[in-house]
């Protein structure tokens, strides 16, 4: 049915998933090759993982080969790393890659996307198949059931998702604050912009060089304020994200407090994940300034990540719920020819045996009518049964092979006797 190989940061470490790593620009011919070689397939590759899905039952050494062929992938590093499903176990394991429980960051959101684009991807290079189509159209929906039932999305993680988060609960209307963002490296950045994403009103940046100052304003959408102002803007500010890499704090409690004098009861919130702290740790203690550091960060963190792993026996319920959902969904596609065929065979028998009694009883219209109900209704009681059992048990090729076996299906049908 179908056929998972693959690697991610489960067994694979972080120096050989960066030798499994394929460009963009790459994956459309990889997949026209690999449609070429298995007929069809689809390709998931991300930074912590390289899987590939294909319809239909393939062994390990032979995807191995390919990819050794076709990606230049070091064989030996394949035939170590790369994990091998079928059937039912490759549908759970891509499920709950969707619903983000199987991933580096637990219950992250962008793997969603990423499933998405690589079915997208298929299509696109005529790899795709009803099969795969089904299939990663169902991850999408887990996905989406796991982060609307449950709280596996819930509770930042990262640092700055985190600081931005602490942000917007101590300040609930984020469109009329006003963010001054102090330092213009990364982790201030990303903090700013998961605050810019939840529509906060003004943003400027302070740092003490104007150009990268000028230059984070203009990716934020902002502005900037001069260095040596730095109290005039702390004044004006009503959440602060301070992560200027300074090797000395740059801002004093009394600067602070002279600050406060001028914000007429307005809290400060300053969110400080500068190492060293760029702010004086001791201005916690000013009323109306509500002050967190790394390390409460961190610790928050660390409750969010439990919170969502509470959630991961809800999640791997949906996933186990929508796994048997697809497997009988396939059951059932691969027991309908084998049930047409049989009940087309036993039509073929009835209406022979019919017609063959018409020409010597000499029946009335009436009678003839009633004759062929009789038979259709017979012939029904007797298939209902057979047909039932293919249903309930079509996951067993046995049932399949004996049915059609027992009944000659997909041969020419026996000759009636006096026919």
């Amino acid at each position: 049915m179908l056929t998972l190989v693959g690697a991610s940061h489960h067994d694979a470490a972080l120096n050989v998933r960066e030798r499994l790593t394929v460009a963009a620009e790459a994956l459309p011919p990889l997949l026209q090759r690999l449609r070429a070689h298995f007929g069809s397939g689809a390709i998931l590759a991300t930074c912590n993982r390289f899987e590939l899905y294909l319809p239909g039952d393939h062994t390990r050494a032979r995807v191995v080969d390919f990819l050794a062929q076709e990606c230049g992938f070091d064989r030996a590093l394949a035939d170590g790393t790369f994990q091998h499903r079928r059937d039912g176990e490759a549908v759970g394991h891509l499920y709950a890659v969707a619903a983000g429980i199987d991933s580096l960051v637990l219950g992250e959101s962008e793997i969603l996307g990423q499933v998405r684009e690589a079915f997208s991807a298929c299509v696109a290079a005529g790899a795709d198949h009803a099969l795969l189509s089904r299939l990663f159209h169902t991850a999408i929906r887990v996905g989406r059931r796991a982060r609307s039932e449950t709280a596996i999305g819930h509770h930042a993680l990262s640092l700055s998702s985190v600081a931005a988060q602490q942000a917007r609960q101590l300040h609930p209307e984020p469109e009329h604050a006003s963010v001054l963002v102090i330092g213009a490296g990364e982790a201030g950045r990303l903090a700013a912009e998961a605050l810019v994403d939840r529509g906060v009103g003004r943003v400027v940046v302070a740092n003490r060089t104007a150009q990268r100052a000028r230059a984070l304003a203009d990716e934020l959408g902002g502005e900037t304020a001069p260095f040596e102002r730095l109290g005039d803007a702390l004044a004006e500010s009503d959440i602060v994200i301070a992560a200027s890499g300074s090797p000395d704090h740059l801002v004093t409690r009394g600067q602070v407090i002279e600050a406060m004098g001028r914000r007429d009861g307005k809290p400060l919130i300053v969110i400080d994940i500068g190492v060293p702290r760029d702010f004086d740790p001791a201005v916690r203690d000013i009323p109306g300034v509500h002050y967190r550091d790394l390390d409460g960060l961190q610790a928050i963190a660390q409750e969010n990540v439990r919170a969502r792993e509470a959630e991961v026996g809800r999640v791997r319920a949906i996933v186990a719920e929508e796994q048997e959902r697809f497997v009988q969904w396939w059951r059932h596609l691969e027991v309908v020819p084998t049930i047409t065929a049989l009940t087309e065979r036993a039509e073929q028998l009835r209406r022979a045996e019919v017609d063959k009694s018409l020409r010597r009883l000499g029946l009335s219209p009436q009678q003839e009518q009633q004759l062929d109900a009789l038979t259709r209704a017979l012939v029904k009681q007797l298939l209902h049964d057979p047909i039932a059992m293919l249903r309930e048990r079509g996951d067993s090729e046995a049932y399949v092979d004996a049915a059609r076996t027992l009944f000659r299906l997909g041969e020419p049908p026996l000759p009636v006797d006096g026919a």
